[in-house]
């Protein structure tokens, strides 16, 4: 499976729950860690927990995929979960205020440009 219909699917699955503000940015060459950052809010812990779970469950279901990680489920502000090519990011709305990761990675691959690095 490709890695931006990978985000993709996410991204549905997402949406079949109420997802809010779903974001998705390319990071390739910009990190090794990941290629793609799926970034969604929820409205609360429970929503942003039932999100995550949502998608786990979906792409193993639907389509094989299985996430090899998650982390921030007990509290759910902010939970992670890691498909490898794809990292999701499920946020409360002032969580994902605080730490901006669209800014942060906004002004990361800017600086890249700016310097002929990307």
């Amino acid at each position: 499976m490709e890695k931006p219909e990978l985000s993709c699917l996410i991204v549905d699955a997402l949406e079949d729950l109420k997802a809010i503000e779903i974001r998705i940015i390319d990071v390739r060459g910009q990190t090794s860690v990941t290629d793609w950052l799926v970034i969604a809010s929820g409205t609360s812990s429970r929503h942003v927990k039932s999100l995550a779970d949502h998608v786990v469950q979906a792409m193993k279901k639907k389509y094989g995929v299985v996430a090899l990680g998650s982390e921030g489920t007990d509290v759910a502000e902010w939970v992670l979960v890691d498909f490898d090519s794809v990292v999701l990011h499920v946020m409360q709305p002032p969580i994902r205020e605080f730490y901006d990761l669209e800014r942060l990675w906004e002004r990361r691959i800017r600086g890249r440009e700016d310097s002929g690095e990307a």
